[in-house]
């Protein structure tokens, strides 16, 4: 049985044209893998948060020339330009963010700990890669705005 209600809001739905959801919905991913990034980076010379040198891999820190709050900084800085590539040019940015959180995924994974957060990443990188998938090439873009 169909209510008023639900048949208005099919309606109103309906009635919607799906370029705005589209819209929207890449408006909001395009914020979010823009802020994101740029605070966990900000975070890494802070760590109000947490602790991020925690996370890093044993057997990288191992490798590393330098300590692993220099390093940990470096990502820090990377990650604010990701986050601010993002805000600039969105489709290489999410891509950018993409690539970099699988890699944040496997340092997580040869640790042998925190694996949720590793699925986490993971998920958030197919995220930020819908987000370079939903985003025009610039010719589409120029040609749509001609």
């Amino acid at each position: 049985m169909e209510t008023y209600a639900s048949t208005t809001a099919s309606a109103h739905n309906a009635a919607r044209p799906a370029y705005n959801r589209l819209a929207t919905t890449t408006t909001l991913l395009k914020y979010t893998y823009a802020i994101v990034p740029i605070v966990a980076g900000l975070d890494k010379f802070t760590h109000l948060l947490t602790d991020w040198d925690k996370y890093l891999a044993p057997v990288i820190a191992d490798i590393l020339p330098f300590s692993v709050s220099t390093f940990m900084s470096i990502v820090g800085i990377i990650e604010i330009i990701a986050g601010v590539l993002v805000l600039l040019r969105p489709k290489i940015g999410a891509l950018v963010v993409s690539l970099w959180l699988v890699g944040i995924a496997l340092n997580l994974l040869l640790s042998g700990q925190y694996f949720d957060v590793a699925v986490r990443d993971l998920v958030m990188a197919i995220g930020a890669f819908s987000l370079y998938l939903l985003l025009p090439d610039r010719e589409e873009a120029h040609q749509e705005m001609h």
